[in-house]
């Protein structure tokens, strides 16, 4: 498949001529497709938004988020990256999810990764469609202040959660919420991904210990950012926006977790609105969380193998059923894993039981406590 038939160019590169810039760091489809050999990542800008009927302007975001990106300085790292143009939207809104699924899915297929800027979150069901035929389970990740499980399909921006989760067939073997907030949320459907093993963190939760989130981020094969998660005050670009949240320079950690992550083959920018945005201001952190996930992405060293040499193993006894618990320590990178076996007569499932955790668990287990974290995986492998 030629996926050039599907974008649109971006136009000219004003800051093509300064090479400490972002922007004259990549190729960008001007007039020629760029090439995609030796990328890594693609950039993928979405101008839909019939999917919300709140943040109806989120169309015209990822030019504006193009504009501050090019202009940041490129970092310490080799850019890798091309930006591949604006998708052309379908005849309906399904035609358009079905589009981003064969992009990303090519992609993918190419070791590339994609980074969408959209449009509204909805569109991350067409992110996560691109995985139904990887022939594997997969973890997903959605950073918002809303749990988008909402019966009316008509506004498939609050609906998009409960279709991907219910989705046949089913390629979910672990769904992490990150950032809700409790007083917009139904606390029904907060049970609801309880009763599932889903795990869900409300801003608090997460403002408690912010390292805590690195191998939730860690676990993640997809990522999708709202940017209803980040407080009015840092992010005024959303209909949907509150006055409480996560601050940009957390959402830049969050990021920045997520580049680390050689887990992670896909991410999603989504919902952010330039109509009502102060004099770019969100754009500007948009761009800012991207170039932090680049660093990221551009660092990536870890390679699981939890019996080479940079791992040191710990055997924690547990005065429980479970006897010992199994963690494993990269002594370079310095990350957490844990081992959460299959159950006695279990047929094992096409995926690791090798897990992120955190430094936190490992202590929790020292004093007789199993994590939270090994619980909820025990419980889906049963």
């Amino acid at each position: 498949m030629d996926i050039r038939i599907f974008f649109d160019p971006v136009g000219a590169n004003p800051n093509k001529e300064d090479v400490s810039l972002f922007g004259a760091n990549i190729r960008i489809f001007d007039k020629e497709f760029p090439d995609l050999e030796k990328v890594s990542v693609a950039i993928i800008g979405v101008s839909e938004s019939r999917g919300s009927k709140t943040n109806e302007g989120s169309y015209k975001g990822a030019d504006e988020v193009r504009k501050k990106l090019y202009a940041l300085k490129k970092g310490n790292v080799k850019l890798q990256t091309a930006d591949l143009g604006n998708l052309r939207s379908g005849e309906t809104l399904e035609d358009t999810y079905l589009r981003i699924k064969e992009v990303c899915e090519m992609l993918m297929q190419l070791n590339i990764l994609p980074l969408i800027i959209g449009g509204t979150q909805d569109l991350n069901y067409g992110q996560f469609l691109s995985y139904e035929n990887t022939g594997k389970l997969i973890s997903l990740l959605n950073v918002d202040a809303f749990i988008d499980m909402a019966g009316n399909k008509e506004d498939q921006s609050k609906h998009h959660i409960h279709r991907i989760l219910v989705h046949q067939p089913n390629i979910i073997f672990n769904y992490s919420h990150l950032a809700y907030q409790t007083y917009l949320n139904d606390q029904e459907v907060i049970n609801v991904l309880e009763k599932l093993h889903f795990e869900a963190y409300r801003i608090g939760r997460i403002r408690e210990n912010m390292e805590d989130m690195e191998p939730v981020v860690r676990d993640a094969d997809m990522m999708s950012f709202d940017i209803s998660a980040i407080r009015q005050t840092d992010a005024p670009g959303n209909n949907n926006s509150q006055p409480f949240g996560l601050t940009g320079e957390e959402a830049c950690m969050l990021c920045w977790y997520a580049g680390l992550s050689t887990k992670l083959t896909s991410i999603g920018f989504y919902e952010y609105n330039p109509e009502v945005d102060v004099k770019g201001q969100t754009a500007g952190v948009i761009a800012t969380m991207i170039w932090y996930f680049m660093e990221g992405f551009y660092t990536r060293k870890e390679d699981i193998d939890v019996s080479g040499p940079q791992y040191t193993k710990y055997l924690v006894s547990i005065d429980s059923s479970e006897g010992k618990l199994v963690f494993y320590k990269n002594t370079y990178t310095e990350k957490w894993w844990m081992e959460v076996p299959y159950p006695e007569g279990k047929t094992k499932m096409a995926r690791n039981s090798i897990v992120p955790c955190s430094y936190n668990d490992y202590l929790m287990a020292t004093k007789g406590e199993v994590p939270d974290r090994w619980i909820l995986t025990h419980a889906k492998l049963i």
